[in-house]
């Protein structure tokens, strides 16, 4: 009777782990992929089940870099799992499949996650990840680390890596998914994230604990994290929505430009709105900081440096980082050789703000940038289109990308330019986009052939003949055509301010900076 009473006990429980996890001794499960298939960075992202939900609650100690952290993911299989990964670098203390604990083993960033039951397809996972350690101690593969620390706390802020040094991921930008971010940080620190702030509570040990909330689908890299001594600024914009806006008290003579700057985001969004449609998050703002030597889209929270504002305000860079909520934020890349739709788009929105705001037009910045390098530049020899890893944020994706936009709307003409942009938002919100999808769409639109403008301007070396730029104006140049536009010490600064720091936007060295 006893013996009975055990097997059943134990058959029981069998039943439990299997309708937990969903599968049977007969099924076949194989391990989740290492990698989404990515070309230039092959073992970004995992396979085998796509995330919803990051629930990701840390406490950070400014003073000794520690980080102790809890992320509960909110995923689905996508076939039948033995055992899948993510990517992560910090200690892991446990991990947790749908509340059983499972085995770990970590290498170089790749977690590897065995269950005590296989995984059935098409099934619901709830990973909760404990871990802790110091993440400006932590490299990855390639032996980098991207972790920022500060003299008052830290930035989680690069692309296109940065969320394995504070919370495990599926990290591609194919997986999009909401989060709720919760820091606890000392009394008198701030901590800011994306999305809507949800307010501070006082926890026993007289610690504050920071919520922030992101309820549009978010790529891991847009993720981020700001820990040190800020003033926070918040507003309602004209839409209604929540504006929070933060400033490092450290900024010294810059301060005042950072913030007449970035607290014109919302007008900024307006503008845009009108170039690609509407505002596609839940929140506005941006952070200054001196912690960073450039700018990056974070999402909702674009994040600067204040070395972009020592001549004055510049509302350029602003743009551009907006922009990207747009072109990279909202409609991500589906994978990093499709650079050009984010940073092409981003530059030529600085000289559509520019134009904007009656300081040259598009066609004469697009003339200038043209002119200025001569066809024996090393800059006309890179391919936009497919740069290579590593190469991604080269100058030349950022202003050949931005005169590459130009031809192209030269050619279509701006009705069918406009049309082409926004029906390119609305039908892939939240989503991912390839070049040559982008360019299927502007042939169907405007009915004309393209593929000879875009093979021309992001898949061939050299430098383009004036009439594929398409400024018909400028066939002869004038003397008012060769005068700089007004715009173009703002548009530069970004880039020479980069180059000096030894980045180009994400906190890779290249030979010719430009911000993000």
């Amino acid at each position: 009777m006893l013996l009975r009473s055990r097997v059943a006990v134990a058959a029981t429980a069998a039943g439990l782990v299997t309708a937990l996890f969903g599968t049977s001794a007969s099924a076949a499960p194989a391990p989740g992929a290492a990698g989404v298939g990515d070309a230039y960075y092959p073992n970004d992202g995992n396979g085998g089940y796509d995330v919803s939900h990051y629930n990701i609650r840390i406490t950070y100690n400014p003073a000794t870099d520690l980080l102790t952290g809890s992320t509960t993911i909110l995923a689905r299989s996508t076939q039948e799992l033995s055992s899948f990964n993510l990517d992560f670098l910090l200690p892991i203390k446990s991990v947790r499949v749908n509340n059983f604990p499972a085995r770990v083993t970590a290498n170089a960033g790749e977690v590897t996650v065995t269950p005590p039951a296989a995984i059935g397809n098409n099934q619901n996972l709830t990973i909760v990840v404990q871990y802790e350690g110091k993440p400006s101690t932590v490299k990855d593969a390639a032996g980098a680390n991207y972790w920022k620390k500060t003299p008052d706390g830290a930035l989680a802020v690069d692309e296109p890596h940065i969320a394995k040094w504070w919370f495990p991921s599926n990290d591609h930008p194919t997986d999009k998914a909401t989060y709720d971010v919760s820091v606890v940080v000392p009394q008198g620190v701030e901590a800011l994230s994306n999305g809507t702030f949800a307010g501070t509570q006082q926890t026993l040990n007289g610690w504050v604990r920071w919520n922030w909330r992101t309820t549009s689908p978010q790529a891991t890299y847009l993720a981020f994290l700001a820990v040190g001594q800020f003033e926070i600024r918040t507003s309602t914009a004209p839409n209604g929505q929540q504006v929070v806006n933060a400033y490092g008290d450290n900024l010294g003579a810059n301060g005042p430009a950072a913030r007449a700057s970035v607290e014109r985001t919302p007008e900024v969004i307006e503008f845009l709105e009108t170039q690609f449609g509407p505002y596609p998050f839940e929140a506005q703002g941006g952070v200054v900081s001196t912690g960073l030597g450039f700018a990056l889209e974070t999402q909702t929270r674009p994040v600067y440096s204040t070395a972009f504002f020592p001549r004055g305000a510049n509302t350029s860079v602003v743009a551009h980082e907006l922009a990207h909520q747009w072109f990279g934020d909202s409609v991500s890349v589906q994978s990093w050789r499709n650079i050009w739709l984010n940073e092409g788009f981003a530059r030529y929105s600085e000289w559509l703000w520019a134009e904007s705001q009656a300081e040259g037009t598009a066609a004469e910045i697009a003339q200038y940038y043209y002119d200025r390098r001569p066809d024996t530049d090393p800059f006309w020899q890179v391919v936009v289109g497919e740069p290579g890893s590593g190469k991604e944020f080269d100058i030349a994706v950022y202003d050949r990308g931005a005169l590459a936009v130009h031809a192209f709307r030269n050619a279509v003409g701006d009705e069918d330019f406009f049309k082409i942009l926004k029906t390119w938002q609305a039908t892939k919100k939240y989503g991912n986009g390839k070049i040559e999808e982008f360019i299927g769409l502007a042939e169907r639109i405007s009915g004309k052939p393209l593929f000879a403008l875009f093979q021309t301007w992001l898949f061939t070396k050299g430098k383009p003949a004036p009439e594929d730029l398409g400024n018909a104006a400028f066939s002869a140049r004038s003397a008012k055509a060769a005068t700089p536009p007004k715009a173009i010490e703002k548009l530069d600064l970004t880039r020479d301010t980069l180059a000096r720091t030894g980045h180009l936007g994400h906190g890779h060295s290249e030979h010719d900076g430009h911000g993000h």
